[in-house]
């Protein structure tokens, strides 16, 4: 997956009660929903073991 404003590598980032995918290279931060287009099956796997993202 990647940013959409640097082309850099978004990875998870878990926080207490919040995912968010971040950029690695600019730092920027993305909801979840801003990025569900993008995510591949890698990314999906992860997400799923994560309750919070309904809520955020």
């Amino acid at each position: 997956m990647q940013c959409k404003k640097c082309s850099g590598k978004l990875e998870v980032k878990r926080m207490c009660r919040r995912i968010r995918m971040r950029c690695n290279t600019c730092g920027h931060e993305y909801q979840i929903h801003e990025v569900a287009d993008q995510l591949d099956t890698k990314t999906e796997a992860l997400l799923e073991q994560y309750t919070c993202i309904i809520y955020d």
